[in-house]
């Protein structure tokens, strides 16, 4: 665990955490074994970080490639599947909007490790990290949704942006991170993402919220093709 960071940062963090497999779940009731395997490669991941593993950065490959593949692996896995279209029939549009939610509660985490000279600037809010637009907007715009105030375009374009958006954060993180292929932030690197809890923000929370907008997206375009 991180030394000297006030225990109510790592419970906020661990409260988003369960909020957004809570809404995952909600979102898609016929996805009860990937939340099995979900909580499962999270208490993995909390083990090996609480145990300093990823704290050893000169191994070849990086540790840290453990929290970075596979769940790479599995968003490919899913897309490329037959469980996708069981998983796209039943996806609820509202409730997965709304789990972008969390990405407000996220972003003042890594502002608050950021002041605890964990991660760079640049991966916050006062930095590159423009990820707290979609946590602002996502219960504005599940709430239009729902009322029928925007169309299924709008909730694309918003789909689009917010995938953008993540992927644009999390190829920083990586640049940042103590891995042999860092590019920036030298002076203080992005080494709070691997210590307990917050390993779960690339091993869970970034990969589930990449799965959503991409499984959203699709649900979205099968509906405007049935339209036409």
């Amino acid at each position: 665990m991180i030394s000297n960071l006030p225990h109510w940062i790592s419970i906020f963090f661990i409260i988003s955490w369960l909020f957004a497999l809570g809404l995952f779940y909600q979102s898609n009731p016929k996805s009860t074994h990937t939340l099995i395997g979900l909580i499962i490669w999270s208490l993995i991941q909390c083990i090996l970080s609480y145990k300093n593993f990823y704290q050893v950065t000169d191994t070849m490959p990086p540790r840290f490639a453990l929290v970075l593949f596979p769940p790479a692996i599995w968003i490919i896995w899913e897309l490329l599947t037959l469980k996708r279209r069981e998983v796209i029939r039943y996806r609820d549009l509202t409730k997965s909007t709304l789990i972008h939610t969390l990405r407000f509660p996220v972003e003042i985490v890594l502002w608050q490790l950021f002041l605890h000279s964990t991660i760079p600037e640049l991966m916050t809010f006062e930095g590159r990290n423009f990820d707290i637009i979609m946590g602002i907007t996502a219960p504005i715009t599940g709430w239009l949704f729902i009322k029928n105030r925007i169309s299924l375009k709008a909730l694309r374009i918003w789909n689009i942006i917010g995938l953008i958006l993540i992927l644009f954060i999390k190829v920083n993180g990586i640049l940042s991170a103590e891995l042999p292929i860092q590019m920036f932030a030298f002076d203080q690197p992005n080494k709070g993402l691997a210590y307990f809890p917050f390993v779960l923000l690339p091993a869970i929370v970034v990969p589930l919220v990449i799965y959503t907008h991409i499984t959203d997206l699709i649900k979205i375009n099968q509906l405007l093709k049935s339209r036409e």
